[in-house]
């Protein structure tokens, strides 16, 4: 089987059971921009990536016990839902699970298997705890497909605050890759100013459209202890560094975005994942970063409250999700069914006027 970055990248999904989302079947593209009220569905939607991420680590029954226990993760509780499950494809091949709830509170593998459109579905077990997923089948379809999930990235860089880890000391080691939250921001744009200066200096220039006064990095070993660095900075023209407490919120934002998506290609997940990236970020700010996405060979699923951020994509980008009597509901947009419409409005006035969903609903 020959990899390009299309067929790594997850092309359909059917999910079921998972807190909101009772009944989820979606096609997926290369850009995928979730929009809806809050409370419809949309982070929900994010999150299933978040226990995705911890089944393939081996960590789900962590997971589920720091969720709260199996009825936290059902739609409505196991009395109403008893199983969850999933079906991710890509392309021509898949991997799916059914979970039960058990009595101890955990969630057991009542069937995982993986998928190829020519043999069908393969089983690999039933009863256990943890998946079996990296045992050898010997069809070659399991390392193609865990290749593709193990590279999914789900970012979340709301804090901001003071004891956020983006602002704290880090190993100047940890840089293999970009770590979700962006702990370590100050160890990785290490390795891409020495490594990579060329993408460097365009998350550089790209943060200086949007902080002007930025003038770059201030990168180096703690001189306390050289095997710890930590995020400094200078402004333009200046000499002093300064540190990252010293940064609005949205400029630190932006710089973390910045990185995810003009990191060399060879180091990007090849989903991208990102829970409302437009937090406190200027709307000139909020343009670049489309850009960005647009521009990223990656796949790249995104869930947004912005109107400024809607209007920069096509009706083809946009997921729209509903919440009707307590149940998530998802839909693509289709962009010839709405030329008419966007002759004389945006995307994001259309959204604004109900005209598409996705706004709150009794």
């Amino acid at each position: 089987m020959t990899e390009t970055n299309e067929n790594k990248q997850l092309s359909r999904m059917v999910l079921k059971g998972f807190k909101s989302i009772t009944g989820c079947e979606i096609e997926l593209s290369r850009v995928n921009v979730l929009i809806g009220a809050n409370g419809a569905g949309k982070s929900n939607f994010i999150g299933f990536f978040r226990m995705i991420q911890q089944l393939l680590e081996r960590n789900l029954q962590v997971f589920v016990s720091r969720q709260g226990g199996p009825d936290a993760l059902l739609y409505f509780g196991r009395k109403t839902t008893e199983q969850l499950e999933f079906q991710l494809y890509f392309g021509n091949n898949g991997y799916f699970a059914t979970l039960e709830p058990t009595q101890d509170n955990r969630l057991m593998f009542a069937k995982e298997s993986f998928w190829w459109n020519v043999s069908g579905e393969r089983e690999i077990g039933r009863g256990h705890f943890e998946t079996q997923a990296f045992v050898d089948t010997r069809t070659g379809i399991d390392e193609y497909v865990l290749s593709a999930m193990q590279q999914w990235r789900v970012y979340h860089f709301h804090d901001t605050s003071d004891s956020a880890y983006v602002k704290q000391p880090h190993g100047i080691n940890d840089n293999a890759y970009l770590r979700t939250d962006a702990r370590n921001l100050a160890s990785f744009l290490y390795l891409l100013r020495d490594r990579n200066p060329a993408s460097y200096q365009k998350i550089v220039k790209t943060i200086r459209l949007v902080a002007p006064f930025f003038g770059d990095f201030y990168l180096r070993s703690s001189p306390q202890n050289r095997e710890v660095i930590e995020l400094e900075w200078f402004e333009r023209g200046q000499d002093i560094p300064f540190k990252a407490h010293l940064l609005s919120d949205g400029t630190l934002r932006f710089m973390c975005l910045a990185t995810v998506f003009l990191q060399p290609e060879e180091l990007q997940p090849e989903t991208i994942l990102v829970d409302e990236p437009e937090l406190g970020l200027h709307p000139y700010a909020i343009t670049i970063l489309a850009s960005l996405i647009r521009s990223t060979p990656k796949q790249v699923i995104i869930s947004t409250q912005s109107v400024e951020l809607l209007n920069e994509f096509d009706a083809n980008d946009i997921i729209v999700v509903d919440r009707n009597e307590g149940k998530s509901l998802f839909h693509r947009l289709n962009q010839h069914e709405l030329e008419e419409w966007l002759k004389d409005y945006t995307l994001g006035e259309l959204w604004k006027k109900n005209v598409v969903g996705g706004r709150p609903s009794r």
